[in-house]
Parts: C-alpha cells; structure tokens; sequence
C-alpha cells in the first residue's frame, strides 16, 4: 500500500503567506511610529530650549554660559563663568565639542550648566554635559553656524529622514538655505553654509541639523 505524501494546500499556504504580510506590516509600522516619535521628541527639544534661553535671558540679561555674574549668583558649583559678550562662545565653532573632559570650561558647554543652575532645563546642576537627543546624538548651542547668524542650536546624529522631517517642520526643507539648516559632515558646522543637495533617506547618512535661535 501506497503512502500518501503530505504537503500544504493552497489555503494553508494563502494563510501563512497572510500571517507573514500582518507581521511585516507590523513591524514596519512600529518602525515608522518610532521614527515619528524621535522627530517629535527632536522638535520639542528646539522649541523648549528656545523657550530656556529666552526665559533666561528675559530674568537674568544675559544670556547662558555667557553671563559674567554666574558666579556671584550661584557661587562655587560655577568654576567658570562667561565673558558677558552677548556671544556664546567663539563665534563659528567647527565641530562638535566635547563638553565632557577638552572642552567643558568653554561658554558652549556652561550654556547648560547655567541653564540647569536656573532651572530652565532639568539635570545634574555642577554638569556641563549637553543633554541627549532622541537619537543619542548631543545638543550644542554656539554663535554661528551654517551661515545661521546668533545664537544657534545644532542637534547632531539624525537619519536623513529624521532631519528632513526637522527642517521641514520649521522652515524650508533644505539643508542649504533658511533658518534651518543641516550637514552630513559635522566637522564643519562653522565653514560651510549647509549641503547644496537635498537631505539622503538611506538608513545610514546622518546629519547635523542647526536652527537660529
């Protein structure tokens, strides 16, 4: 006697084949939310630093890491205080600095420690460690950068659609023009005014995105 052999009938194979779609479809729309939820995480970084600085500026008159009376407010957890120039830092700062050990004393980096010592922004007040993105990159605020004049904040280490979605939310979508701009080299944010091409979606170009305070 003969055995049968067995296999998967047409409707199993459609019902797996389903399953397999609902699963794709799952995943690839939890991606997209997580996506959606780093941009909106990015956006209200901007604008609640905005909001800091200008809070900040409106109690004190001066504006953070360069306020030149830190010190006397605050007293010794500020080992440095600004130069009261109306100007953060050296204007046109190259590339990311390290607020951590090199470059911790600098205004860039007292920006936020001053910022925490008012209770504008939350964190550790004796730190001068920017605050992280929600792409794991960090923020650094400087004079200048990407032909942007004043005070600027740039937010490092976004995806090309993640930085899209920025500058198109504030401005004009274009990494080389307006009041947002964006670079994929981010050793050159006080040289250069921006990429002249367009933001790349490729899952591994990332950007810095800096917008005019």
């Amino acid at each position: 006697m003969k055995n049968k052999q067995g296999g998967f009938t047409l409707v199993e194979i459609a019902i797996v084949l389903v399953i397999i779609g609902l699963l794709l479809g799952g995943v690839l729309k939890g991606q997209e939310l997580i996506t959606q939820a780093k941009i909106k995480n990015i956006a209200n970084d901007l604008n609640g630093l905005s909001a800091a600085v200008y809070g900040y500026q409106d109690r004190y008159k001066k504006f953070p890491g360069d306020d030149d009376q830190a010190k006397a407010r605050w007293g010794a957890t500020v080992t440095k205080e600004g130069g009261g120039d109306g100007v953060v830092g050296a204007t046109g700062v190259a590339a990311l600095l390290d607020c951590v050990t090199t470059d911790k004393d600098v205004e860039n980096c007292r920006f936020w420690q001053h910022l925490r010592l008012s209770g504008f922004i939350g964190g550790d007040s004796a730190s001068t460690l920017p605050p992280q993105n929600a792409a794991g990159g960090v923020l650094q605020v400087q004079a200048g950068a990407l032909g942007l004049a004043g005070l600027t904040i740039c937010t490092p280490n976004l995806l090309g659609k993640i930085a899209n979605a920025i500058d198109a939310q504030f401005d004009d979508g274009k990494p080389g023009t307006g009041q947002v701009r964006g670079t994929n080299d981010p050793t050159k944010l006080g040289t250069k005014l921006g990429d002249t091409d367009a933001y790349v979606d490729d899952a591994s170009t990332v950007y810095v995105v800096c917008k005019a305070l």
